[in-house]
């Protein structure tokens, strides 16, 4: 069972740092998990080599499902966002929302008698809120032709990868938007799903992206692990207004697609993939506290 949730976790994380709006790190913390998976990173680059070893036990059952979430989002997943981004919208709603009362239920030590911290879900809220709102509009004609590689081109999407990667471990700052921004999120699920189809002409771009996520979390996971463990209360209300401005960034998804759409409105909001998400929430929190259990058997 144990393989089977972690696996279930990368694949959720991956369908979410594939949709521009919402974040993988956002995912990881829904479910519960995101102290182990930031640790596991920081075990991974900066541990002994027990902590290291472990780490990579962890990392690798995330990854299976994560692998699996980004090819099907690269394969087929696509066209669904292209054509019911609407339902998909209304289903991360009902992650987001579902599990904001989850998260302040398990972190209550944290928040308790920590109001004057309440000044960072404000922050959070506007952070995710700007990115959002300086986004531009989507489209081919604003993605970057990584096909034709030079060096200025290659530093710029090792720099934007480094971004996008430190923006995807944490909960409600989509990457997915900031690659849309450096004009990357196109040719970048392209080139990915050309490969998929033994289509190499990306393979250089694409490994020098995969260098630039490998620098980013290098560099900023020790960051996030030393707030989580000196500055928890604040780091912790600083994540709960991320998740809220992800609400946010979720409604105008639409209006990041390659055919740009309208925002999520009354109208085209889906009650029946609201509770599906919200469904799917409870359930997974519910498998959570069966692994807890066995795990303290």
């Amino acid at each position: 069972m144990e393989y089977l949730i972690n696996g279930i976790r990368g694949f959720f994380m991956a369908l979410a740092d594939s949709v521009p709006g919402v974040s993988g790190g956002t995912i990881a913390f829904i479910l519960g998990f995101y102290d182990k998976f930031i640790g596991s990173l920081n075990g991974l680059v900066y541990g002994t080599k027990q902590e290291k070893k472990e780490a990579v036990f962890f990392l690798i059952k995330i990854g299976i499902g994560w692998a699996i979430g980004m090819a099907l989002a690269a394969l087929a997943l696509g066209n669904l966002f292209q054509t019911h981004i609407y339902e998909v919208s209304s289903l991360f709603i009902g992650f987001v929302i579902l599990a904001i009362p989850l998260i302040i239920k398990a972190e209550k030590n944290s928040i308790k008698g920590h109001y004057i911290n309440i000044i960072f879900t404000i922050v959070g809220i506007a952070i995710v809120a700007l990115i959002t709102y300086f986004n531009p509009i989507a489209g081919e004609e604003n993605a970057v032709n990584i096909a034709e590689l030079n060096i200025g081109l290659g530093f710029y999407i090792f720099v934007a990868a480094m971004v996008a990667i430190s923006a995807m471990v944490l909960p409600g700052i989509s990457g997915s938007t900031l690659l849309l921004i450096f004009g990357l999120y196109i040719p970048v699920m392209s080139a990915i799903k050309d490969i998929l189809h033994f289509n190499f002409s990306s393979l250089p771009a694409i490994l020098i992206f995969g260098l630039g996520l490998v620098a980013g979390v290098i560099l900023v996971i020790k960051l996030i692990k030393i707030a989580l463990e000196k500055y928890r209360s604040q780091t912790i209300y600083l994540i709960i207004g991320l998740m809220i401005g992800s609400l946010y960034a979720i409604v105008m998804g639409p209006t990041t697609l390659s055919v740009p759409k309208e925002p999520l409105s009354f109208g085209t909001f889906s009650i029946i993939f609201f509770i599906i998400g919200g469904a799917t929430i409870l359930g997974l929190e519910k498998a959570k506290d069966v692994l807890e259990k066995k795990q303290s058997n």
